[in-house]
């Protein structure tokens, strides 16, 4: 073999060393390998993804952002972590090296996570080398976590750091005194997971799912980071627009003492200023907008925010964003409507429960975390029930970049039990409804809550009223629907009281009228169901309501079913509605997508088509 035949042929050997590499990759994503050689169930696009160096590396929090473009002002402690299970009575196991690992923060239940199982108890544990220039200069480290389910005890270097109570809310701690001076630290999360063996919030997740309700979520379940910040920061910057839509009212929090502290804020549209405020932090902020620029589902502008906290020498900067828009109930036509900066405006939505067959509460990837809301604003849907859940922080940023209203649950407790709730239960459940609120009522989508789903937790009828008021006491900025489905099905009744009555259909649509003080929406209809095959979740029967034979049957069913609201509910004074639902959930096959995403099962153009014919409808005064 000549030198040159010799080099064809080992130029030949690569080239179908990388075509086998590239088909081993592609048949890996194909068939859902995960990054521990485990194979997914049910593999979404995104499940190879997600790995232990690339486990949703994105800042965590849009709203309050530290991240520099020239320096990275945080530390992801998203990866690989040591975990045990543990009985509830054990010591922490400070200083051992664990032998199972745990990618975070996938719930401990997914395939994602590595661990495959439920456990009431359990540890995480790691070790991080903090860098020097984040103690630099007296600065405080403060360690953060989106959410852990459901009780979670914190501890660095042996020291109790923090104790959170509630699956759906986020937490934060300085931990600064318990570093040590150089070296790896050492952190240990002990977690309690009790799911519906207790009377907490879980939303759907139950120990043994089945039909509407579906695999727990346990453990740490959004994203868990590392910043530096002055000895007195921002712990929460909320901007809430003026009823005349041309300012912004800016509220802060912040950790630390805030004596003699200034808060700055300068709003921007395009990347030009447009306004500034100026003021003691913790007391509200006028910040006046010139040219006020309006945020919807058709035009969804945010402006952009610069906030700096200065304290002497010391100065703590974030970015945040936000939008102009309100929501309200005005009279049109004589009718109670909602509308829109003004305007009635048509809420028509899907439920969205955000699982996932890989994740099950914790999306694969960011990718992954958009497409559902992308997906939902092209098939022309204006609004999204996020069905008791709550999404961690970057799941409202797209909905606000994206376009989307949201109505927001709350996680509900267990089904079944409302004579069963103790006084302890009934209050801690208004407890972690105001945090919810507290943390989420800076999102622009978001335009109104529901506090119970069909009764669920909903220990009396008049409980209802009592939490609409609560919630309108802390946000009085946004419309509350105190029960959908007042027909359905636990503690029945309509409660009188919130700014919508809500009905459930299936398949319906319901068609309620307003009444002297309320608007009208169906909460939940349609479900037509159409499984498709090897894009189901395995071993799960199917929850068979709403059944149609094909594609073209599920295609001429959505457009019939909405043809109704255009035709009949926006003539009855209706101005909204929630079909069910945007993908197909473990037994539940009433998605117009598949639950592993794969598989778009209605005509795009036909439903957008149908779609925006009733929100124009619904549009009209």
């Amino acid at each position: 073999m000549t030198e040159n035949s010799r080099a064809r042929f080992v130029r030949r050997l690569m080239s179908c060393a990388i075509a086998i590499s590239a088909a081993s990759t592609a048949m890996a994503a194909e068939q859902g390998t995960v990054w521990n050689g485990k194979v997914a169930p049910l593999p979404t696009p995104w499940t190879s993804e997600a790995s232990p160096s690339n486990a949703l590396p994105e800042y965590p929090r849009p709203q309050l952002a530290r991240p520099s473009l020239d320096h990275p002002s945080w530390m992801s402690l998203n990866g690989l972590w040591q975990y045990v299970t543990g009985d509830g009575q054990g010591a922490p196991p400070f200083g051992q090296a664990l032998k199972q690992q745990v990618l975070v923060p996938y719930p401990i239940e997914s395939v994602l996570s590595g661990v495959q199982q439920h456990v009431d108890f359990m540890f995480y544990r790691r070790t991080v080398e903090v860098p020097a220039d984040f103690t630099a200069g007296g600065k405080h480290v403060r360690l953060n976590f989106g959410a852990v389910a459901q009780d979670a005890i914190v501890y660095v270097n042996g020291t109790q750091v923090a104790k959170h109570e509630g699956g759906y809310t986020s937490f934060s701690a300085d931990i600064t005194s318990a570093l040590r001076g150089h070296g790896a630290q050492e952190i240990v999360v002990a977690v309690h997971a009790p799911v519906d063996s207790v009377n907490v919030m879980v939303g759907k997740q139950r120990l043994k799912p089945e039909g509407i309700f579906y695999t727990a979520a346990s453990g740490i379940w959004q994203s868990v980071w590392l910043e530096p910040v002055p000895a007195t920061s921002l712990a929460q910057l909320h901007f809430t627009a003026a009823k005349s839509l041309d300012a912004f009212t800016v509220t802060s929090k912040i950790d630390g003492s805030g004596a003699g502290a200034t808060l700055h804020v300068v709003a921007y549209a395009d990347g030009k200023p447009v306004g500034e405020a100026s003021g003691p932090p913790g007391q509200a902020l006028h910040l006046a907008i010139a040219h006020p620029h309006l945020w919807s589902p058709q035009d969804p502008f945010l402006y952009t925010f610069k906030a700096t906290l200065s304290q002497g020498d010391q100065h703590d900067e974030v970015t945040s964003y936000a939008g102009l828009r309100r929501i309200a109930i005005a009279k049109v036509g004589g009718q109670n409507r909602i509308v829109l900066n003004g305007k009635p405006t048509f809420l028509l939505a899907t439920l969205d429960q955000g699982y996932w067959p890989d994740g099950i509460y914790t999306a694969p990837t960011d990718a992954a975390l958009k497409f559902d809301i992308q997906k939902t604003k092209d098939l022309g849907f204006n609004t999204i029930r996020k069905h008791i859940k709550v999404e961690p922080a970057r799941w409202f940023y797209w909905a606000d970049h994206i376009g989307l209203m949201v109505w927001q649950d709350m996680p509900a407790m267990p089904n079944g039990r409302n004579d069963k709730l103790s006084d302890g239960d009934k209050a801690r459940f208004r407890k972690d409804v105001a945090a919810i609120v507290e943390q989420l009522k800076g999102e622009t989508s978001i335009i109104g809550w529901i506090p119970f789903n069909e009764g669920w937790g909903q220990w009396s009828i008049p409980a209802a009223a009592e939490l609409a008021t609560q919630i309108k006491q802390l946000d009085p900025t946004r419309l509350v629907d105190a029960r959908s489905g007042a027909n359905c099905c636990d503690t029945k009744g309509d409660p009188h009281a919130g700014d919508v009555i809500d009905v459930h259909d299936y398949q319906g649509p319901g068609l309620p009228s307003p009444d002297a003080q309320r608007a009208a929406i169906d909460g939940e209809h349609g479900g037509l169901t159409l499984g498709v095959a090897d894009h189901v979740w395995p071993n799960t029967p199917i929850n068979p309501y709403g059944a149609v034979k094909d594609r073209e049957a599920l295609n001429a069913g959505y457009v019939a079913n909405t043809a109704v609201l255009r035709d009949k509910g926006v003539a009855k004074g209706m101005s909204g509605s929630v079909y069910t639902q945007i993908t197909d959930v473990e037994g539940e096959h009433n998605g117009l997508f598949t639950y592993d995403r794969k598989i778009e099962k209605v005509d795009e153009a036909q439903v957008r088509a149908i779609n925006e014919a009733t929100i124009r409808a619904g549009g009209k005064p």
